[in-house]
């Protein structure tokens, strides 16, 4: 099995050779920050990652009008390449140099994968529109950068499931990144990134190794808090008003207690 070094080892290379041309990308004025790389493993490591992810059953579903997907932290349950790739993205030469790339200093990944992990969508699952929670589990440090790696083979524009990037608001027209096979993208999440994932169209499963990346300073000159706040899609008002509201009581409610009222369950407890 491939060791979280090794991979670092080929993720690295990859990184520096295309370092200028994804820091120009991340850097363009007027959308929300972002950029990828495709081809980032070897294509036969890329497939046995895919192999190696769960059933669907296998993993916790999260299924309500936000969202509809399937979702697992606790990596020590599954295949451990999983884990394996997974922590590949926190080795510090990596975290160096998306650094370099994006220009966002003193980040600092989660080894509890607070949100992190590995997703699974397929046929009808969605994720609307939405800014991440601010900070971390602790509300100590800013999530500041998210990172996501595709890998299901042959993935297609028209199979749905795609990165939507709301560069000027959920009510203006989306930006698209398809979740293509072996592609690695680096999203900034501030106060304004807003994105989503459109619906699934097609059978199989789209596959994804999520990071995020923490700091104990914001990506915003000024400091900031809200948690998950979700949004309806242009074309669903009625539900943007149901959203909004939730998301404007949730926020309320935990300023005031600070810490959680109910315990996350998508953590890595590292001790179980």
């Amino acid at each position: 099995m491939y060791k979280r070094e090794y991979l670092a080892d080929l993720i690295l290379p990859k990184l520096a050779a295309d370092k200028q041309k994804m820091k120009e990308e991340f850097a363009v004025k007027g959308r929300i920050n972002t950029c990828y790389i495709d081809d980032l493993l070897p294509e036969n490591i890329a497939r046995d990652i895919y192999n190696a992810f769960p059933s669907p059953e296998e993993m916790a579903i999260h299924k309500s009008i936000r969202e509809n997907k399937r979702i697992a932290a606790q990596m020590d349950l599954y295949n451990p390449l999983l884990e394996e790739i997974v922590y590949a993205f926190q080795d510090e030469r990596i975290v160096k140099i998306v650094e370099e790339i994006t220009g966002i200093e003193q980040m600092m990944p989660d080894e509890h994968l607070y949100a992190g992990g590995i997703s699974l969508m397929a046929k009808g699952n969605f994720l609307n529109p939405h800014l991440d929670n601010s900070h971390d589990n602790d509300r100590e440090n800013y999530r500041v950068l998210n990172l996501l790696y595709y890998v299901s083979p042959e993935w297609k524009l028209e199979n749905g499931g795609n990165l939507e990037l709301w560069d000027n608001g959920v009510k203006n027209k989306q930006r698209t990144v398809l979740s293509q096979f072996n592609r690695l993208v680096l999203m900034i999440t501030n106060k304004s990134s807003y994105h989503s994932v459109s619906k699934v169209a097609a059978e199989g499963k789209r596959c994804c190794v999520s990071n995020y990346y923490f700091s104990k300073v914001p990506a915003e000159s000024k400091e900031y808090f809200h948690v998950t706040s979700f949004y309806g899609r242009p074309e669903e008002p009625v539900k943007d008003v149901i959203l909004r509201a939730d998301a404007l009581m949730r926020n309320f409610v935990r300023k005031i207690t600070r810490k959680r009222i109910v315990e996350t369950k998508h953590i890595y407890k590292k001790d179980k």
